[in-house]
């Protein structure tokens, strides 16, 4: 029995110091790190204290400290930050659909500002800025090596005041200026309009207001067509859509599917992860559906056409988009604005990153630029040659007045499907699709 007892003494003594022999040098090392740490918080705190009483200027120490943190949180990505407190207030409201400035969601690449996409009907858009231009100089003041806030800043200014921007974009050999009238930005998250009996839904935002205008602006319009069993599908247009509330594109999503995972998010600990899924119901009760995305389309924008696209709900066409697959977390600070830190990423259904990746359409259309003339008047049209404009053909007596109504109203509808093609190619081959897909359908 001693010897079972010395044995398990032997065992106890020997586990201990196997513990002892791999903990030693762990607990050793997180010691150097935190060492590390403190003294880089030393050499912070002597760079301050030198600034303050050696530089040229008296200096506020709060600004310094301020600038000190929003270096460091935009050294991690383009997307984390420091909001201070008018900052952090103005992008509460953003959320809510009203703000001030110019209407452009923007981004940093190489040490200029990007734009990742123009609002609808803003000051921007009708200035004519476009996703991907690069913005170099605020009224004639380099952007280069600034923060993004502070460029942001810089394009702030009173309601009705000019402001001249110089973009650098692709396609274009030289810079050129942009005059641009700030004004209050109001912002109608989703516009509904049918084409024949195609309901089409322009989402320009993910705000508060997102998911509730949908719905409303779907049911109007399944109304204004006579009920839904004469709605033949639904184009869901995000083009040029920044992105914005996560919560408002899982619910969009969830609006037409049934079942199944929307995104997924996954953070530096396994823990961190986060599912989101659909809940019974559709819409429009399993119709086809069209989405429309493009280079401008970014964040939930991209959460919307992958989840869809996974699932085969939709036929995704246009462009890749953007690649904006990260997620950021506001973080109030103490009295003293927030932090905007990345904390996760997005992944689709099928286990997709979006990240830099985007969503890849299932058919890639792309929009051709819209001609310098496009708006001048044409000449007379040259009449069509067809069977009736022949010398000596038979005449159309034996029509009856249904089958001429039902000519009339096919030669309307492919007359408007011409003017819609040369205003909006994209939007026109969507509604090509999606007709074909309704007459497969049986619809």
């Amino acid at each position: 029995m001693r010897k079972y007892i010395l044995a398990a003494f032997a065992g106890i003594l020997a586990g201990a110091l196997v513990s002892t022999q791999l903990a030693g040098p762990l607990i050793a090392e997180e010691t150097n790190r935190n060492r590390t740490v403190y003294q880089q918080l030393d050499l912070f705190g002597d760079v301050l204290e030198r600034i303050r009483a050696q530089y040229v200027t008296e200096v506020d120490t709060g600004d310094l400290i301020r600038a000190a943190i929003n270096g460091m949180l935009s050294s991690l990505d383009p997307h984390s930050s420091f909001l201070a407190p008018d900052d952090f207030e103005d992008l509460q409201v953003q959320t809510r659909g009203a703000f001030g400035g110019l209407g452009i969601e923007i981004t940093q690449q190489d040490g200029y500002v990007r734009v990742i996409a123009p609002i609808d009907d803003t000051p921007a858009y009708h200035a004519g800025v476009e996703a991907g231009d690069l913005i170099t100089h605020v009224d004639g003041e380099s952007l280069l090596g600034m923060n993004l806030p502070e460029a942001v800043d810089m394009m702030r200014g009173p309601v009705g005041s000019e402001i001249i921007i110089t973009i650098v974009r692709e396609g274009v050999s030289e810079p050129f200026d942009l005059s641009i009238i700030r004004d209050t930005i109001r912002i109608q998250a989703v516009r509904a309009r049918t084409e024949g009996n195609i309901v089409v839904l322009r989402l320009t935002t993910f705000n508060e207001q997102t998911y509730p205008n949908l719905v409303s602006g779907l049911e109007e319009a399944i109304d204004d067509l006579g009920g839904i069993d004469n709605l033949r599908g639904v184009v869901l247009d995000m083009r040029n859509n920044p992105g914005g509330l996560l919560d408002q594109a899982i619910r969009v999503t969830d609006g037409f599917l049934d079942r199944g995972e929307i995104v997924s998010t996954r953070g530096r600990e396994e823990d961190q992860g986060e599912r989101y899924n659909a809940s019974p119901g559709d819409l429009i009760e399993g119709r086809p559906m069209v989405v429309l995305i493009n280079g401008g389309s970014a964040s939930a924008s991209e959460i919307v056409a992958g989840a869809l696209q996974d699932h085969r709900r939709a036929v995704v066409v246009g462009t890749r988009s953007f690649g904006k697959g990260s997620v950021q977390s506001l973080i109030p600070l103490r009295g003293d604005g927030a932090m905007r830190l990345t904390t996760s990423l997005y992944y689709t259904p099928s286990g997709r990153s979006i990240q830099a990746l985007g969503v890849s359409p299932d058919i890639v259309v792309v929009q051709p630029p819209r001609a310098e003339n496009a708006g001048e008047e044409e000449g007379p049209a040259r009449p069509p040659r067809t069977e009736s404009s022949l010398r000596g053909a038979l005449g159309a007596e034996t029509i009856s007045d249904d089958e001429r109504r039902m000519m009339e109203e096919e030669e309307r509808a492919a007359q408007e499907v011409a003017r819609l093609r040369r205003e909006d190619y994209q939007l026109a081959y969507a509604l090509d699709i999606l007709r074909g897909l309704a007459t497969m359908n049986g619809r």
